[in-house]
């Protein structure tokens, strides 16, 4: 018996194996965060060219550089790389890394699985990659794949379509991951309401994810039933109502936008804390509070839908709901600052990003609020006001939170402190450019300009110039943010245990060496 165990034990002490089969087999929840992390990077670069192909065009009136139907099949693959090529899979990444350190788990529960709902994904984006070299070129009908246009394309649709179902299942895969660790596998003592806000806040996006991927994949796969198999779903001339593929689409949308942008509430949760020396205030009421944005996130979805000629009940139902979620998301921007305040502030890096955070997505939020009226939204509905809000929610909101967090965690992940000096010309470069690009863009919304067009009328030409040169900056600054990494990776400073200091009292993660043994918590800490 006792040879038994100590061939059990000795069986865990192994490290990873070596060469590129480890990170093919891995079921380790570190190794897959990393590649979670590396494959979402890559993405983000590669959506992020697109978007400079798209500014670039729209520098100055006319036609320059490319014709309008590549134009608009970049703006739609930007937008679905970025949603679920680099945001979606960053996050997965993150919670892969951090959530059973966290709460003293070993790993996740289901690690085969995690193993497969990474594999899916780079196979869905190369999928989704191959559609630009097919005859008639990728879909060119917006990230939202609206029938009648998207039944309109060439060759793509089943290949853009099979790829979104593959992406659907990898985000519900990880999902039911996390719900089923975060439930059964916590530390003795880690009861629900001492659990960090981080996995509070993935917890809330899980049960999210499980509930509105399948609608999408349901709707997707009616455009396909539609197209090759003659049915009329979305068909008007068949009985069909293309209005319906629209309900369907923003009950998924919606609450995909909180999907990105829970998991950054949870990551800037624990960054405060931590630069402001004091517990973070009023944990209770942040927990109801994104369990309530959860919730609303649900039954807004129309508010993308007021043109469409809904009843004046409708309406006045979704305005008044939308506005609704004005009141939690004020008590998570009240209780950050209330955190900051009287607090020994210092403002490293990941503080930095953290503070823009909460200026710039309570901008986004602002703007949000304007449209969520149904009258004004008549006026802003396909202008580049649009375009201007929802960017300001998910760059300055989602990717900010991601830079904060790779900032934050990355002395604890590499063992070495990255350079700090690198790390701020990157947060004030990224902060004033990604001003420049976006704020122009809600005055040229307001004087009438459409969004997803190549061309435009003169009187637009100054605001689209600055909008552009603050796009280049914005993106040729991310070489910054990827040099930073790599320097961290190859060594430089060592990093301490805690890393931060006193941040042991804000998380079992700086109880742990940095980087973290191959195998973490072989016994479970106890919370007290």
């Amino acid at each position: 018996m006792s040879s038994a165990v100590a061939t059990h034990d000795e069986h865990h002490d192994h490290g990873p194996a070596k060469g590129i089969l480890r990170w093919v087999f891995t079921t380790n929840h570190k190794d897959i965060g990393t590649l979670y992390m590396t494959t979402a990077l890559i993405m983000f670069l590669v959506g992020g060219a697109m978007a400079l192909v798209i500014r670039a065009e729209l520098f100055a009136p006319g036609m320059q550089f490319v014709d309008p139907m590549f134009f608009n099949q970049m703006t739609t693959l930007h937008a679905l790389v970025m949603v679920f090529g680099a945001v979606m899979p960053a996050f997965a990444g993150l919670a892969n890394w951090m959530i059973p350190i966290m709460i003293g788990a070993p790993d996740m529960a289901l690690p085969r699985m995690n193993n497969w709902s990474f594999w899916l994904l780079p196979f869905a984006l190369i999928l989704l990659a191959s559609t630009l070299f097919m005859e008639g070129g990728a879909p060119a009908a917006g990230w939202t794949l609206y029938p009648p246009l998207v039944l309109q394309g060439g060759a793509h649709l089943p290949f853009a379509i099979f790829s979104v179902h593959l992406l659907g299942i990898s985000s519900i895969m990880a999902a039911i991951n996390i719900i089923v660790t975060a439930f059964n596998m916590r530390a003795p003592g880690m009861t629900l309401m001492k659990m960090p806000l981080f996995v509070w806040t993935w917890v809330i996006t899980a049960f999210l994810l499980i509930a509105v991927m399948p609608v999408f994949a349901g709707a997707v796969t009616m455009l396909l039933t539609d197209k090759f198999f003659g049915t009329s779903f979305f068909n008007a001339a068949g009985g069909g109502d293309p209005v319906l593929y629209q309900h369907l689409f923003w009950f998924f949308g919606h609450p995909e936008v909180y999907i990105m942008i829970l998991p950054s509430f949870g990551v800037i949760s624990m960054i405060i804390p931590t630069f402001s020396r004091k517990p973070l205030f009023g944990y209770s009421s942040m927990v109801y509070a994104t369990a309530s944005i959860g919730f609303l996130s649900f039954i807004v979805w129309a508010h993308h839908q007021y043109t469409v000629g809904m009843p004046l009940a409708g309406e006045l139902y979704f305005t008044y709901a939308t506005m609704l979620i004005a009141v939690p998301t004020g008590v998570k921007v009240f209780n950050w600052v209330s955190t900051m305040w009287k607090g020994a502030m210092t403002f490293e890096t990941p503080m930095l990003f953290a503070i823009a955070f909460v200026v710039l997505f309570t901008m986004g939020g602002f703007t949000g609020l304007m449209m969520a009226i149904s009258p004004a939204d008549l006026q802003y509905h396909d202008t580049y006001f649009i375009v201007a809000h929802f960017h300001y929610v998910l760059v300055p909101g989602a990717v900010f939170a991601l830079f904060a967090a790779t900032y934050y965690w990355l002395p604890k992940w590499t063992g070495y402190m990255y350079d700090e000096r690198l790390g701020k010309l990157h947060f004030w470069l990224s902060t004033i450019s990604v001003n420049l690009l976006f704020f122009p863009q809600h005055f040229l919304g307001l004087a009438g300009m459409p969004r997803r067009i190549p061309d435009y009328a003169t009187q637009f030409a100054e605001f689209n110039a600055w909008s552009s040169v603050g796009a280049f900056v914005f993106g040729f600054s991310q070489l910054i943010f990827v040099y930073v990494i790599i320097k961290a990776i190859r060594g430089g400073e060592k990093a301490t245990d805690e890393v931060w200091e006193g941040a042991h009292e804000h998380g079992l993660e700086w109880t742990l060496p940095s980087p973290p043994p191959y195998h973490t918590w072989t016994t479970a800490p106890e919370i007290k």
